[in-house]
């Protein structure tokens, strides 16, 4: 089938992508053949021409010759495996198209495209070219190499450094800090799906993870990212070797649970398109422990992402897949999925919320409260990995913030607040939602008040896209209101300084 569909392909003056995606269209149903063996079929070569071509491409880069073989790619073409960031590239290069069109959703190393030498993103017209069939070789522009897995814990310790020397605490979460954190997160991708480490090595491995969730409260979120990813990169070095099925349990373990807290760091950066990759990851990591507990709370912690950033019907259903993976496992994300599917139907009624959709969100609370007290009581105290007292009460005041109930919600939000002694991201965020109750009962003057007073509490390695948004939500709401009262023009002063700051530290 393949090599009628090139023939008539090349009779009609198609290009080899253009036939490759057809070849994988009619033969994909059929006999499960992948993109990337599409590509190879629309040139109608051998696995052997494109591994020498792979192998000069390495040698003309004065690379090592690569341990690339038949069976690698076979695997690739399968399905079995993934290309890693350089095998990737230099396969895109000799199909001279991206990585989307051999399957993969990630972007290339290099930065350029391959359709044509020189094109960034490959956006050109197609112009006649020598292909893998040829026996010229493919020219590409040099480009930067990747960096090392020691470049990039050496930007993440020159950022600690910063944070550390500085008395402003104001080090920028800029381009090469991000580069930094994806590579390290790309370079665990790689070695959870390739494939020795002392039991006694471990046991400081997971104290330090639970240390890092310990932290969470009270640590600035950039100071703590650059902790946890050196962790993460070290468990990635010991994957890296074979280890013995308990012990790599274990590594998986603490690489689910130290991909998910850099999730969540990368919330509180507001960097929303990182946490979902750090999530992914983690996933990926949690999948090979078989812990349904786990699997579902790195699921429940991702659904905060889309919750936050504006889409509430994805978070609903990432909460309800949660809820579905812990199963009747008594756990954390037993509590905070619902709590989560509570908060996302307060979000897509509003205020103005009709009973039925009251009464289900308090039937999720419901839920959590008594999923909360079957919890163990470790889980309980820890505010990363498990689920605490005072996130329920900040939760479910939230909730009812956001559904109008402003007489019960600000019961609970006066709870919650005063089981707050440390993390001031949580507590300026209780703060807001009082303001909010506040403005709902046409208290404009309070609510502008609890606002400004509760950005001030806040400093500058604090004031991030994520702690933003909700306070610039709460001006604008007062502005609907009143737009020349007096205590707006003091908020929007305050939150002024907030913004300044988070142009050089906020991600997408």
């Amino acid at each position: 089938m393949a090599r009628q569909i090139r023939a008539k392909g090349l009779a009609a003056g198609r290009t080899a992508a253009q036939i490759a995606e057809e070849i994988h269209e009619a033969c994909g149903p059929q006999f499960g053949t992948t993109r990337i063996k599409g590509h190879r079929l629309a040139y109608g070569i051998a696995l052997a021409d494109v591994i020498e071509q792979v192998r000069a491409l390495f040698e003309r880069d004065s690379k090592p010759v690569p341990g690339i073989g038949e069976t690698l790619l076979s695997a690739y073409e399968s399905g079995l495996k993934r290309p890693g960031p350089e095998y990737l590239h230099y396969l895109c290069s000799v199909y001279r198209v991206e990585p989307s069109s051999l399957g993969y959703d990630t972007p290339c190393i290099c930065g350029h495209g391959h359709r044509m030498p020189g094109v960034v993103g490959g956006e050109s017209k197609e112009r006649p070219y020598y292909g893998p069939q040829s026996r010229e070789l493919i020219q590409l522009p040099d480009s930067p190499p990747a960096p090392s897995d020691e470049e990039n814990e050496n930007i993440l310790r020159r950022t600690l450094l910063t944070l550390l020397s500085s008395s402003s605490k104001k080090a920028e979460f800029r381009g090469d800090v991000l580069g930094a954190c994806e590579g390290i997160r790309r370079r665990m991708d790689d070695i959870l799906v390739s494939a020795t480490v002392s039991p006694a090595m471990l046991d400081q491995w997971e104290e330090a993870t639970l240390s890092f969730g310990r932290q969470y409260t009270t640590t600035a979120p950039l100071r703590l990212l650059c902790d946890v990813l050196l962790e993460l990169s070290a468990v990635r070095n010991a994957m890296s070797r074979r280890q013995p099925i308990d012990l790599q349990e274990r590594l998986c373990r603490m690489a689910a649970q130290l991909s998910g807290l850099s999730g969540m760091i990368m919330i509180n950066l507001g960097d929303h398109r990182l946490a979902r990759s750090f999530f992914r990851t983690g996933r990926t990591a949690a999948d090979e422990t078989g812990d349904r507990a786990l699997r579902a709370w790195v699921t429940a912690r991702e659904a905060l992402v889309p919750l936050y950033y504006g889409d509430a019907r994805e978070a609903l259903n990432l909460a309800k897949k949660s809820r579905d993976l812990a199963g009747a496992t008594p756990c954390a994300a037993q509590a905070m999925a619902p709590v989560v599917e509570a908060r996302a139907l307060a979000m897509l009624s509003g205020t103005d919320s009709k009973k039925e959709v009251v009464d289900q969100a308090k039937r999720a609370l419901a839920r959590a409260r008594n999923a909360f007290s079957h919890m163990k009581s470790h889980e309980r105290e820890d505010m990363a990995f498990g689920y605490t007292e005072r996130q329920l009460y900040f939760y479910q005041g939230d909730v009812l913030t956001k559904l109008g109930q402003t007489l019960e919600a600000e019961v609970v939000l006066d709870q919650a607040l005063e089981k707050y002694e440390d993390h001031i991201i949580d507590q300026t965020l209780i703060r807001l939602d009082q303001a909010q109750c506040r403005l709902i009962e046409g208290d404009v003057d309070e609510a502008a008040k609890l606002g400004r007073d509760a950005m001030k509490l806040l400093g500058p390695e604090y004031r991030t896209d994520f702690i933003m948004r909700p306070a610039v939500a709460l001006a604008q709401s007062i502005k609907a209101r009143d737009a020349n009262h007096p205590g707006l023009a003091m908020l929007q002063e305050e939150l002024r300084t907030g913004l300044a700051f988070g142009e050089g530290n906020g991600g997408a």
